[in-house]
């Protein structure tokens, strides 16, 4: 498995997959041809199908266009797909005649990361970790009497640390940021901000349902943020970057935990969505928003777990249980924004993530179906799962929507 750094990345929304990974390879390739008169970008697949909702072309036009000088034409081709995956998209360079100098094909495969095919990850470092299944890891932990974040320690360089605190800030910074912001989001849904009044109104409730609005009113912070193309940490994608930060600044805030403990369980959280993202996928276009909010919720639940006590295997129950009950959920983006129903659900999966950490400290630890076993079925069952189901803006609640003619 790569660095933690390669899961963990700070950018710019709405999308880790359809706007960071296509802006990526636009300037990788603007920097390979800076004698390019123009240049023409294919979209295919999800990346074409919900790409103008996700602000894909922008994303590329932005570095290609060099300020203006050079122009770029957008070619929208939803109805293709590429073998290696839905998220395709070709560069050609071409001269003042329309020339063409340079092809290039190349996939965002999710969290920002970019591929040109199968086994590679353009621009990540090698693999370094020696696991790669949550139950060798836990093995280790077992052999060892250490914890999931010191087999991070022993696999990460010697400036892990730094860069995970740098993580924690910006996500402690998204999340105040959107509880301190009002208006409606960007695009056609015209849809309120609701961070800052969950955050007023939870202050009128008893102590214990506190928690649960608060907990709410920070993933809708962050998910707003990152609607508005705000900066957000992938988590391990910009489509589901509300969950982790929710429910770490929540717990930091309430039980004043050192800021030490709250990035060792940034640390195992991350541990949980790499290995993930090693052996399925955490796109969304290719095993749908299971491979998002659900890795998310597994990876806060972990996160938690070890908070507040947990033993390596109530860990891995809880991230197995935040995983499991994602099952089979669907990508269905409204107009292709990742606002509906993306937003609400961050702030359920951070509250379900809540859940799997008391019912997994309730346990011993002992259960029956894996967090490993969980991510294989979680891998099939997106692959099972329909194309109009995954990222493309074709089924379930996004054409709910237009079949009721509410298309703006």
């Amino acid at each position: 498995m790569k660095s933690l750094k390669e899961l963990y990345k700070i950018g710019r929304g709405p999308s880790s997959s359809h706007t960071m990974g296509p802006n990526k390879a636009a300037a990788m390739f603007a920097r390979r041809h800076p004698e390019a008169d123009a240049f023409e970008v294919t979209l295919y697949g999800s990346l074409a199908a919900t790409g103008r909702g996700h602000l894909t072309d922008m994303a590329v036009t932005d570095p290609l266009s060099d300020g203006g000088r050079r122009r770029v034409d957008i070619v929208w081709k939803p109805e293709v797909f590429l073998p290696f995956h839905p998220n395709g998209m070709k560069f050609t360079a071409k001269d003042a005649d329309g020339n063409v100098g340079d092809e290039w094909t190349v996939y965002s495969i999710g969290g920002g990361t970019i591929s040109e095919g199968p086994g590679s990850a353009i621009g990540e470092g090698p693999d370094i970790y020696g696991l790669n299944s949550i139950h060798e890891i836990v093995q280790w932990c077992k052999d060892t009497g250490r914890n999931y974040w010191e087999y991070v320690q022993e696999c990460e360089d010697a400036d892990f640390w730094d860069y995970l605190k740098t993580v924690w800030e910006a996500m402690k910074e998204s999340v105040e940021r959107g509880v301190n912001t009002e208006g409606a989001l960007p695009g056609p849904l015209r849809l309120s901000r609701k961070a800052a009044m969950y955050h007023i109104k939870v202050s009128g409730y008893r102590a214990n349902l506190q928690t649960r609005g608060m907990v709410f009113s920070y993933a809708l912070a962050v998910s707003e943020e990152n609607a508005s193309g705000g900066v957000v940490v992938t988590a391990p994608t910009c489509g589901s970057s509300g969950v982790m930060p929710a429910v770490l600044y929540h717990i930091s805030k309430g039980h004043n935990f050192t800021e030490t403990r709250i990035l060792h369980a940034l640390a195992t959280g991350g541990l949980f969505g790499n290995v993930v993202k090693q052996n399925a996928s955490i796109s969304g276009a290719e095993v749908g928003c299971q491979g998002e909010v659900g890795v998310a919720c597994a990876m806060a639940a972990a996160a938690t777990c070890q908070l507040f006590g947990g033993t390596p295997t109530q860990v891995e129950y809880a991230a197995e249980m935040g995983l499991e009950h994602h099952l089979g959920m669907t990508c269905d983006p409204v107009c292709g924004l990742v606002q509906i129903p993306c937003i609400e659900r961050n702030a359920f999966a951070a509250a379900r993530a809540l859940d799997a950490n008391l019912y997994a400290s309730f346990s011993d630890g002992n259960h029956r179906v894996s967090f490993d076993e969980v991510v294989q079925v979680m891998k099939q069952t997106g692959h099972d799962l329909p194309s109009l189901y995954k990222e493309t803006g074709e089924g379930g609640l996004a054409m709910g929507y237009k079949k009721l003619g509410r298309k703006d």
